[in-house]
Parts: structure tokens; sequence; C-alpha cells
């Protein structure tokens, strides 16, 4: 699986022209090379006894983000570093702090576990905030707006979310948003649930699966590397994604709040967003400060168990 996993990401890395592959350079651990202009005006101080206290005087910030998932985090073949947009936007706060970043592999299925077992101090990696997470960890406002689709084979008679029906199979990820979105909107297909999306994308390419739903952004990453895939349908959600941090840290996540609107106001946003998005799809993207945390739980709204 891991053999595979790194075929399709160089396929990717190929397709893309190595747009990252300048950075495998870079000395220090955990440095992507960022020339974005993502760089902080001045070292944040940190008041006393606050998490960023803490990993200031660590020296170092550990920073969950997926390993597999192009264009936001994924493995870059020549250097063997983890790179993308929630890499970009990790390393972007930990200049503020003055401290180095330190990227762990984080999965769908244990971002909120390792915030909570103190494995990582933050969670980057494509997670959507909602209100039951919430109950949970605690969340930035948001840095990205995704949105849902579905992927197919050029030629499926599957053309969106009514299609999937009795005698078809769609692939997400264990612990994503897309488990309770598709139970809830096509209840009749078979829902095959995976650790990572990499995965997915081999059972579709293979015939095992008719079907992969997720955010927009992962499945252009798949479309690129294989064109005799499509996007169908219209949007099932919009996903607003949020750095998490271990519930109670309130001080973190605003201190995350105003790093994330800061990269808005100084144009590193814009720069990273063009880098590993926009000159990919050629579209404008639904800018995140257009929405606030309060937004954010409005779309997705608590359920019995919080």
């Amino acid at each position: 699986m891991r053999g595979n996993k790194r075929l399709w990401i160089i396929a990717l890395m190929m397709v893309l022209a190595l747009v990252a592959a300048a950075c495998g350079d870079d000395e220090e651990d955990g440095d992507t090379g960022d020339d974005t202009g993502g760089e902080t005006e001045e070292t944040y101080e940190a008041p006393e006894g606050t998490p960023m206290a803490e990993w200031q005087e660590e020296g170092s910030v550990t920073i969950g983000v997926k390993f597999d998932v192009p264009p936001f985090g994924f493995e870059n073949p020549q250097s063997g570093e983890v790179e993308g947009f929630d890499v970009d936007m990790g390393n972007y706060i930990a200049d503020r702090l003055g401290v180095e970043p330190e990227f762990i592999e984080a999965i769908s299925d244990n971002r909120i576990p390792f915030l909570e077992d103190g494995t990582a101090d933050l969670i980057l990696s494509t997670m959507t905030i909602t209100t039951d997470r919430d109950a949970e960890i605690d969340f930035s406002r948001p840095y990205y707006v995704a949105q849902g689709r579905i992927l197919v084979p050029e030629g499926s008679d599957i053309a969106g979310i009514e299609d999937l029906g009795q005698g078809t199979s769609v692939c997400t990820a264990i612990g994503s948003t897309y488990e309770a979105t598709l139970t809830d909107q096509a209840p009749d297909a078979q829902l095959d649930l995976v650790d990572g999306y990499s995965e997915c994308f081999e059972l579709l390419q293979n015939g095992s699966v008719d079907a992969v739903s997720t955010d927009d952004v992962i499945l252009t990453g798949m479309v690129i590397q294989d064109e005799s895939l499509q996007l169908v349908g219209d949007p099932l959600t919009t996903e607003p994604y949020g750095v998490g941090v271990a519930e109670g840290e309130t001080e973190a996540a605003d201190f995350l709040s105003e790093t994330v609107e800061m990269s808005f106001d100084d144009g590193t946003w814009d720069e990273m967003y063009e880098e590993w998005v926009g000159q990919h799809t050629g579209e404008d993207p639904q800018h995140p400060s257009e929405l606030t945390l309060e937004d954010a739980y409005e779309l997705f709204p608590c359920d019995e168990t919080c």
C-alpha cells in the first residue's frame, strides 16, 4: 500500500511540473522552503501560562497534517518532506511563534485523538469545523472553504448524489464528515470507509467502488493524476476548515484565529492558494474571510450527542 501511495504522489508531482521540488534542498526538518511571503512581521510574545508560551519554551510545535492528500498535505517524492497548503499554513503559524514546526501524519480518524492525548499540538489536516467536533476540541476561525463533491470515471451512469442508490458503492475516509453526509443523502448506497483518500483513489481506479466523495480540492488532486476521472453533480456541502487545538485551549484558538486573519491581511493566504490550488483549477475560491466561526457551526449543527 505504501508503495502504491508513493507512485500516485510521484505521478501527481510530475503533472504539477514539480511545483514544490525546489523546496527539497532545505536543510531544516519540517521546512518547506516557503517563498510565498509567509514570514510574519515579528515574533509573537506569548502570555505566561498559555500553550503558545509552552511551545516557545520548547522551541517547537507539533502539527498533524495529511501525508497523502495533494495539494494540502503530501510527501514530496524528491525530498521526502511533507508539503502543501496546510503545511504552509503551519509554517506561517510556527514562524509567528518563532519556533520550528514538526509535522506528523494525521489521518481523518485520529485527528481528534491526537489532540486529546497530546500527540499533536495543532491539527491542520483538512478538518471541517462542526459543532460535534467542537464538543471535543477547539477551533480557529475558518482558514479554507471547500465543497463536497462526487468523483466518478468518465462514462459512469452516476451524475449526482441522486444516482448513488442500491447497487452502487462510494468510498470516503473514516472519521470524515462524509460518513454522515452520504448516510443521509445516499442511504441505499454501499459506503466503503478507508483510512486515507489515496485508498479511495486506488479503489476507484481499479473498479472496486463506483464513486468517491469528499472535498472538491482533494478530488481535484485525483483528477490531475487521472484525467479519465470527473467531478459530477452539484456541491453536497460547504466544508470550512479550521485549525484544531485541544479542548479548553481558548487562548490558543484565539491566537490561531488572529494568525489566520493576518494571513488574509498580508496577502500570504492568496499566494498560498494560487500556488497550491488556483493555478491548477483556474477558479476563484470562496474566501474564508467571508465566513466566521459561528457561520461554520451553523453549517454543521449539533446532533443529539453534543
